[in-house]
């Protein structure tokens, strides 16, 4: 099987992870139908996807339940009622928990308890320690456990160093390298990527790629980090996502040569659920107040702000995020 595979061209290790749920739930405040959950959960069993985010586990007395759907919360139950029995199939589930927004010492039960398989935890550079005292909290509990360091292209490589010796000594699956502001090219996920990959093979661990879209470059630098020994990718269907999206599910999908990967039910997902989606009016995807904030390595809030505003001056908005007066 090892030398069909690799005459094929597609590895093994390679696995899939579907954030539409989640980073997607960042463009409408996480208020999908149940028919889209559902559906959507259907198409990545019938595409072979190895994991799906269901969304956020955030705590409730930080987040108004009332101004947020329940993929905010993506409460145990909730997940039960919508998607149903999970266990026995080939697609494992998964939430993200971000440190400091997430009492996951209460909200996340025990893997026994849970349909939950995966529990990815979110941390930027200077809340390390707590990422991983919530990394061996969900692995006490049973389960799988990423991590997702985040706001990378922001951190010098030995923070970048520092935080990697102290999570890769904890029972982590993998982590992630995440260009949260859209702003990488793939020659830097090159050197990035070397670094993780240094200490994952060190500790014997796997690296993910979660990869933004402002300027056009969330699938190049998916495939660049797949090629540097990356093998967990995180992808959305029609590239939803906060502000210019994500990697697209169609891209991954189409690019992997694995047999146990069917494009034809994403295809399928995003002309029947995806397209409508953007046709009343949710809003995501490239566009130029995206690449500009991607261009100068910014957090995308204000060119989010900028396009709930239906603004057109895009000059204006570049003299603002650069504070020059032209």
């Amino acid at each position: 099987m090892k030398e069909l595979s690799a005459l094929m061209g597609y590895r093994e290790s390679i696995k899939v992870l579907d954030a539409t749920l989640r980073d997607g739930g960042l463009c409408n405040d996480f208020f999908f139908k149940d028919e889209f959950v559902k559906a959507l959960y259907m198409a990545n069993l019938r595409a072979g996807v190895d994991y799906m985010e269901v969304g956020y586990r955030a705590d409730k007395t930080m987040f108004d339940p009332d101004k947020f759907g329940r993929w905010k919360f993506s409460s145990d139950d909730d997940i039960l009622s919508v998607i149903g029995d999970n266990k026995d199939t080939g697609l494992k589930l998964s939430i993200m928990a971000d440190v400091g927004r997430c009492n996951y010492k209460e909200d996340i039960r025990p893997r026994a308890e849970s349909p939950l398989d995966l529990i990815r935890v979110a941390t930027y550079v200077h809340t390390i320690p707590e990422c991983c005292a919530m990394i061996d909290d969900a692995k006490k509990k049973g389960y799988e456990v990423s991590c997702n360091i985040m706001a990378i292209s922001n951190a010098g490589e030995k923070d970048i160093r520092c935080a990697l010796d102290m999570i890769f000594r904890t029972d982590v699956d993998c982590v992630y390298i995440v260009d949260s502001f859209g702003s990488l090219y793939p020659e830097q996920i090159q050197r990035i990527a070397s670094i993780y990959t240094e200490y994952a093979t060190k500790f014997g661990k796997n690296v993910g790629i979660h990869a933004h879209n402002n300027q056009q470059m969330a699938f190049a630098n998916t495939i660049e980090a797949v090629g540097d020994g990356v093998d967990w990718i995180d992808a959305t269907y029609l590239g939803m996502g906060r502000g210019a999206g994500n990697c697209s599910m169609e891209n991954v999908i189409g690019f992997l040569r694995n047999p146990k990967y069917n494009l034809y039910p994403v295809i399928k997902f995003i002309e029947e659920y995806m397209e409508p989606l953007k046709a009343e009016g949710v809003k995501w995807g490239y566009d130029i107040q995206y690449l500009l904030s991607g261009l100068f390595n910014q957090h995308p809030r204000d060119a989010i702000r900028y396009t709930n505003e239906n603004r057109t001056d895009l000059t204006n908005f570049y003299k603002e995020i650069t504070a020059q007066d032209i």
